[in-house]
């Protein structure tokens, strides 16, 4: 059974440029907060504040691995979720800042597949839907 996400919930999360991205590198694969820091290019205060406002309301899910933090999308998001976020993907291949965001994913992946001892690495390639 799917978990419900109540769709304003998920139009409130997706109003956010770095809630955006964090989804869209998110549908790659599982990855701690110190990746999404290097990725984006942002602190990690602000990043952690973006994830724990998606944690909140459903559209990430969390497991803590030691000190680390390691992020994903549900493992069985709603319907609606899995439609928004397929969108997202859709639209985010047309923006440099997204594009940028996934090079450097790709880039880095071999870095922290070394480095983390959570043993998170993007998965290669995946779709939310």
């Amino acid at each position: 059974m799917h978990d419900r996400v109540d769709l304003v919930k998920i139009y409130e999360c997706l109003c956010d440029r770095t809630r955006l991205r964090l989804l869209n590198v998110l549908a790659q694969g599982p990855l701690c907060v110190c990746h999404f820091q290097e990725i984006l290019r942002e602190p990690q205060v602000k990043i952690s504040k973006h994830l724990g406002y998606l944690r909140t309301r459903g559209l990430v899910a969390y497991e803590r691995q030691g000190n680390w933090m390691v992020y994903e999308l549900p493992a069985k998001p709603s319907r609606e979720l899995r439609a928004n976020l397929a969108c997202l993907q859709d639209c985010a291949r047309e923006n440099p800042v997204f594009r940028r965001d996934l090079a450097r994913l790709e880039k880095l992946t071999p870095k922290f597949a070394e480095t983390s001892p959570c043993g998170c690495r993007p998965a290669a390639k995946t779709t939310a839907g």
